[in-house]
């Protein structure tokens, strides 16, 4: 075959950002062939740079390596305010866009959004949302992070893993993590190398509520009284609350039986929910507030509506919903957080308002659409993996002639937009939508992680 090798100290101009958040390059074409060589993924490149790369891993069909030298920067390239970032040995994994500009960040993750929902399902939306962003820096009120105890450094460690490891960064302060957990860092290393326990402490949890921050401790052995008492008084001094965690997420307790409880408030909504320190809820308060603000205004439910909420968790959309006059039935596939859901919605005097279930979503059909009946509008929030089985069996019933429980409006909030446009495919192209709408949701800024929100309107013609 003919050609030559890649030199190692080639120029290559940087073209775009991957869902790694690493620059996409092309070597030079092969002498006497025309078009781009091979794909070159550059860590710590941004588009429009040129850059030099000191290759860490060859394929027959691309490279992966890190930037060594740079040529012409970016104008949206800025000094990442962590001290723990960047491509060294030892730096932390947690973010991987501290050195891209917040409102380039957003610009990246929406050309994400539309090129999946382009090139993975050929659907347009119609129109694009403005970005929902807020703070970039002390955002995170969830958070798990490690624990290690390194003997051999006499050192306790707290905090993420380490870009592309399993050990655990050295970090004394975190900038994405609520400023308060931040500083507590070196405090919290030092009250767990004092624990007998110490090299049996995998894990903390990080969980804020409004008025409360819990660190839940998972710990392997039972902990001996002496080491219970160290945590109490650094709960006192910090004003922190311990949870102790010996098995799966369903054997955390507090600490001491009298620990506040953990709540967030919707105030547009005039709601509080209560919620469990190892519950899923949102990351970002503040993103979440206006998330689910967007989410109730274009769902825009009628007085007297039918609503289903599926994967509704604890609420979230739920109950923001029930307060607009419609009818709201949440489905979740636990049956302790449908519970816990019930019990929100009496909180809130919305149980008038609001019924629950719990069902398995990953394996819902045709037949189990018809058996919940007819419904205006659909909010739909699953996980990563999306809700394809619910797609599926909606766009069966329209292909076979039962459209008759098909919602006119579906609001799709995803954390994964691969799976997003695959169900958007369904929706469009078999169940008869439209995507009315599409916008990016900024939940966990400085990292590649895209959150998204779509409207599906059923055409006039269904």
């Amino acid at each position: 075959m003919s050609g030559r090798p890649a030199a190692a100290d080639e120029w290559l101009e940087v073209e775009s950002l991957d869902l790694e958040a690493q620059g996409v390059a092309h070597r030079a074409a092969p002498e006497g062939e025309d078009g781009r060589g091979k794909v070159v993924f550059v860590e710590g490149a941004l588009p429009g740079e040129r850059v030099q790369v000191q290759v860490l891993r060859r394929k027959p069909q691309w490279e992966q390596g890190v930037v060594t030298s740079i040529a012409r920067e970016s104008a949206q390239r800025v000094r990442p305010q962590c001290p723990h970032f960047g491509l060294h040995a030892g730096a932390c994994g947690g973010c991987k866009m501290q050195h891209l500009h917040p409102a380039a960040q957003v610009a990246v993750k929406q050309r994400v959004l539309e090129d999946d929902l382009w090139h993975l399902a050929k659907v347009r939306p119609d129109q694009m949302l403005p970005p929902i962003a807020g703070p970039a820096w002390g955002y995170r009120c969830r958070a798990r992070l490690s624990v290690r105890h390194v003997a051999k450094k006499g050192r306790m460690l707290v905090g993420f893993h380490e870009r592309k490891s399993r050990y655990v960064a050295d970090m004394t302060s975190c900038a994405v993590l609520l400023p308060k957990v931040s500083a507590l860092l070196p405090a919290l290393r030092e009250v767990l190398a004092g624990m007998a326990a110490r090299d049996r402490l995998p894990q903390i949890e990080l969980a804020a509520g409004d008025d409360a921050v819990v660190l839940v401790l998972r710990h392997l052995d039972p902990l001996a009284e002496h080491d219970r008492a160290r945590l109490r008084e650094f709960g006192r001094r910090h004003g922190v609350v311990w949870w102790l965690q010996p098995g799966g997420p369903d054997t955390a307790l507090p600490l001491d039986a009298d620990a506040p409880p953990l709540t967030y408030a919707l105030p547009e909504f005039g709601i509080t929910m209560p919620f469990r320190p190892t519950d899923f809820t949102q990351v970002n308060p503040h993103i979440n507030r206006v998330l689910v603000e967007r989410a109730v205004r274009l769902l825009d439910p009628q007085a007297d509506d039918r609503v289903i909420d599926w994967f509704c968790g604890l609420g979230n959309f739920t109950l923001p919903l029930a307060t607009r006059g419609a009818t709201v039935h949440g489905v979740e596939g636990s049956a302790t957080l449908v519970q816990r859901a019930r019990d929100n919605a009496a909180l809130n005097g919305l149980a008038a308002r609001t019924s629950f279930e719990s069902a398995d979503l990953f394996a819902i059909d045709a037949a189990g659409l018809l058996a919940r009946g007819a419904a205006q509008r659909w909010l739909v929030d699953p996980p990563r993996e999306g809700a394809f089985a619910l797609a599926k069996a909606l766009a069966d019933l329209v292909q076979d002639g039962r459209a008759c429980v098909a919602p006119a409006r579906i609001v799709y909030v995803s954390c994964n937009p691969a799976t997003l446009a695959r169900d958007a495919g369904l929706l469009v192209h078999r169940a008869r939508y439209r995507c009315s709408m599409a916008g990016v949701v900024n939940m966990f800024p400085h990292t590649a992680h895209v959150e998204s929100l779509a409207v599906f309107d059923r055409q006039a013609s269904a």
